[in-house]
């Protein structure tokens, strides 16, 4: 499939219908998921037949994007039952049969799933507004479930403190692109329409 192909069929999924800002709960845009998904798959071969956890998984655009992309099974985790509603609504309307949901609270979960998946895909809360922290919390609970690489979008100004964390983890990093993230104004807080932020998609492995 290729990448304009994906990012069309990315388009379809629906989003958050009322976003919780205490969740930090923001979309992963068609185009942003859809190049993630792409290179995850084409230059890394680690969706196709694997096993694939999707954690903080919204409306699930990752878990549909991996499904499509003949992941072996996508799990999707997320706290949000309101979210996860959407999610299967998605999965209904794509048909989709490699895919499952668990309503839970990701940070929490790392004992009971560890080394359980080929690789892990997640866009995480910043840790921004609220929070302080959870996006590494995120991160640990990610790397102890997979047997393979996880997948994450962070901040780029949080990249060294990220870069000290998987060294004392003993975790190789690759930022494997920066991008840059249309945070759309979804809170009362927010002042414009829209706001650019810098974001690293980035690759660990255990060394």
């Amino acid at each position: 499939m290729k990448l304009k192909e994906l990012e069309s069929c990315l388009q379809q999924v629906d989003g958050f219908e009322e976003p919780k800002i205490l969740l930090e709960q923001y979309p992963t845009g068609p185009h942003i998921a859809g190049c993630m998904l792409y290179t995850i798959h084409n230059t890394f071969d680690d969706i196709e037949n694997k096993v694939v956890a999707d954690l903080g998984c919204g409306c699930g655009v990752l878990s549909v994007g991996a499904a499509v992309l003949d992941a072996g099974l996508c799990v999707g985790f997320d706290i949000d039952g309101d979210a996860l509603d959407i999610f299967k609504r998605n999965v209904e309307e794509f048909e989709l049969p490699n895919i499952d949901m668990v309503q839970c609270d990701v940070c929490s979960i790392a004992s009971l799933y560890t080394k359980k998946f080929d690789t892990v895909i997640m866009n995480p809360p910043f840790g921004t507004k609220h929070n302080q922290g959870i996006d590494m919390q995120f991160l640990k609970t990610a790397l102890s479930m997979s047997s393979g690489a996880v997948y994450s979008l962070h901040k780029t100004s949080t990249r060294a403190h990220i870069e000290k964390k998987a060294s004392d983890w003993k975790v190789k990093m690759e930022v494997i692109a920066e991008l840059r993230y249309d945070l759309p104004a979804l809170y009362k807080f927010h002042k414009k329409k829209s706001v650019d932020i810098q974001v690293d998609f980035i690759r660990f492995v255990p060394t």
